[in-house]
């Protein structure tokens, strides 16, 4: 399995409406191609910007390339992004997931 991150950020001000923004758009359309596993996005304020990270699952990098298209390093953006990102990774990062920790029972 493949994880794929991407990070950028947003003023503050304007970190709710992205959220919203991002969830009908790039976390949709992950969920929405065959081969992904799942997608997250994690956010936190740093001052009068916020820091967003999109995390997806993979079954493969040819199941990626379904989303991203043939250069699944280079990450995808869409119209209204301009809008709200004041900086943002223009590469993405993979990950092969070697293994997931499974929950057990809690000691004490």
């Amino acid at each position: 399995m493949i994880a794929r991150i991407w990070r950028g950020w947003t003023r503050s001000s304007d970190a709710d409406r992205y959220l919203e923004y991002i969830l009908k758009t790039g976390a949709k359309e992950y969920r929405d191609t065959p081969g992904n596993r799942g997608a997250y996005v994690l956010r936190r304020q740093e001052g009068d910007r916020t820091e967003f990270l999109t995390l997806s699952f993979w079954d493969s990098l040819e199941a990626v390339k379904k989303f991203a298209g043939e250069n699944v390093e280079r990450a995808v953006f869409y119209p209204e992004d301009d809008e709200f990102l004041v900086d943002r990774e223009w590469t993405v990062t993979h990950f092969e997931l070697i293994n997931a920790a499974e929950k057990g029972p809690r000691a004490g």
